[in-house]
Parts: structure tokens; C-alpha cells; sequence
């Protein structure tokens, strides 16, 4: 019975003309949207274009985030304020994700992958893709950890090559 409902929503998307992939983007990219809206509209004490007398501050523009999901990439419209900050709470996730895709950047980078290859790799993954200078960026960050991993100081050790340490014994334990 499942098969068969899912078959035929398909064929119902397929005879409406209506792209699959990005049919299942733009559900949530709207659902998204809206909930932008309702949470700067909570936070400032008007929805758009509303006028009250509780409003805290007022919306100054747009800027766009893209927003890589397994279905791909989801291109949302974050509100400016003109006092205060605004950012979506179901964004901050994002950030282990990235710190993910910057890792993998990371590894491609220290095993010599090219950075078309990692391009290709970032498209397999259901994104965008991702440009020369990003991946360079991205290993820049890591050339500053292993930079700083060299540079380290060291702790002087007391002891000299091969000696014991006075506390330590030699136990012999009989289990029976």
C-alpha cells in the first residue's frame, strides 16, 4: 500500500511538471521562511509592515544564507535589525556540520587531493560545491594548528634516558 502511495505521488509530480529535487527544497525553504518571520516578528514586537506601539526596533534588510541539507541546498533571507541582532536558533546545529565538512576539506587537503576533487567530493555530499579559495581558507586553518603544534613548548623532564623513577616497584601478584 505504501509502495503504491508513493508511486503515485511521483507520477502525480511528474504529470504537474513540478521537479522532485526541488519541490522537496522549497517545502522547507518556505517553512523555514515563515519561521524567520515569526521569530524577529516575536523578538522586535511587529510583524512586517505592522505598526505598534511595543516595537523595539526595525528591520533593515536582508542577507542571504545558503543552507547545505541532504536534500541540498536551502537559500534563506535572514532579517537585519537596525538595533540589536537577529539569527535563526535552528541554524546553530549548523555550525557541528560545518566544522564536519571543514574536517573532510582538512583530511582531502593533507592526503595532496586536488581542489577540484574536493569540489566534487562537497557535490556528492548534496551541496553546491565549494570554491578553490574556500578549500584554501579552510587549510590555512589547519597549516595555522600544525604551525602552532610545531611551535609548542615543551616541558623539561626531570629524569634522564633509561632511569627509573624512585616511586615505582616491581609487585609480584599470585592469583589463586
Amino acid at each position: 500500500m505504501m509502495a503504491e502511495t508513493k508511486i503515485a505521488l511521483l507520477e502525480l509530480l511528474r504529470n504537474a511538471g513540478i521537479d522532485q529535487p526541488e519541490f522537496m527544497r522549497m517545502g522547507p525553504q518556505e517553512f523555514l521562511q515563515e519561521l524567520i518571520e515569526a521569530e524577529v516578528a516575536a523578538q522586535i514586537g511587529a510583524a512586517r509592515h505592522e505598526r505598534t506601539g511595543g516595537r523595539t526596533t526595525y528591520r533593515n534588510g536582508r542577507r542571504a544564507r545558503d543552507w547545505n541539507t541532504r536534500l541540498g541546498t536551502v537559500r534563506l533571507r535572514i532579517p537585519k535589525l537596525r538595533k540589536g541582532t537577529y539569527f535563526p536558533g535552528f541554524l546553530e546545529p549548523r555550525r557541528r556540520s560545518e566544522q564536519a565538512l571543514a574536517s573532510v576539506i582538512q583530511e582531502a587537503y593533507v592526503l595532496g587531493v586536488s581542489t577540484r576533487k574536493v569540489d566534487e567530493l562537497v557535490q556528492s555530499m548534496g551541496m553546491t560545491g565549494i570554491s578553490k579559495s574556500e578549500v584554501s581558507r579552510i587549510a590555512q586553518k589547519l597549516d595555522e594548528r600544525a604551525q602552532a603544534f610545531r611551535e609548542r613548548q615543551l616541558e623539561a623532564s626531570t629524569r634522564t634516558s633509561g632511569s627509573m623513577p624512585s616511586t615505582s616497584r616491581c609487585v609480584k601478584v599470585t592469583v589463586s
